[in-house]
């Protein structure tokens, strides 16, 4: 396999994704930082299962997913996300996955809902039950307490949800704002969202670990 990547080098020169090393799109040291290891964060009364630190070249990394079209990293981040939302549906097996969408700007910028191909990479199971109610603004430049006023009714639900178990799936758990607006909008609907999934936490704000339920956990149902 090495050869082959050491060919392919040669006609499409290309450098890690993570550390910026050449020859390798995501190198050696890279994918281990990328190993899941799912931990449990507490936002308001959710529990949420998160695979990674969001720290280092796994930051670099889920960054230039999102940002930068780096989509060979894909398979990659899809493996964690798979093991997070596992977590989950360990603990909630009749329950139904829905994604945070992604907002019409981001949409435009990238032309792909990150959380969606993650999804569909990791062969995670989802129903479309959100969408975005209008423009809020954009999340990463505001704080703590802003980023919670910006996502106020940000989501609607798509119809009754009366009686649905829900975990709610979203890329980077910062603040939780988004996640708490998302169950928010499922339960005004009748639904319940039962715990919350994402592929990496932001360790500066959400420095809890849970210590009986941190370690790995097996892959989604359909991964």
């Amino acid at each position: 396999m090495d050869a082959l990547l050491d060919a392919l080098a040669v006609l499409l020169p290309v450098r890690c994704v993570g550390c910026d090393r050449p020859d390798r799109s995501l190198c050696h040291d890279c994918r281990v930082t990328l190993e899941p290891d799912v931990s449990v964060r507490m936002v308001g009364g959710m529990r949420v299962f998160a695979a990674l630190e969001y720290s280092g070249s796994v930051r670099r990394i889920i960054l230039a997913f999102k940002q930068s079209n780096r989509t060979d990293a894909l398979a990659a981040l899809a493996r964690p996300l798979a093991h997070a939302v596992g977590g989950a549906l360990d603990e909630h097996p009749d329950a139904v996955i829905a994604l945070v969408p992604s907002s019409a700007r981001g949409l435009r910028s990238r032309g792909y809902d990150p959380v969606r191909l993650l999804a569909r990479a990791g062969g995670i199971p989802t129903r479309r039950l959100l969408k975005h109610r209008g423009s809020t603004g954009v999340q990463k430049s505001l704080g703590v307490a802003d980023r919670a006023t910006n996502r106020l009714d940000a989501f609607v639900a798509v119809g009754s949800l009366t009686g649905l178990d829900v975990v709610v799936v979203d890329d980077v758990l910062t603040s939780g704002a988004t996640l708490r607006a998302a169950a928010e909008a499922i339960e005004a609907v009748g639904g319940r969202v039962v715990a919350g999934a994402t592929l990496a936490f932001t360790p500066s704000l959400l420095p809890f670990r849970d210590k009986e339920h941190g370690g790995h956990y097996g892959g989604a149902k359909g991964a």
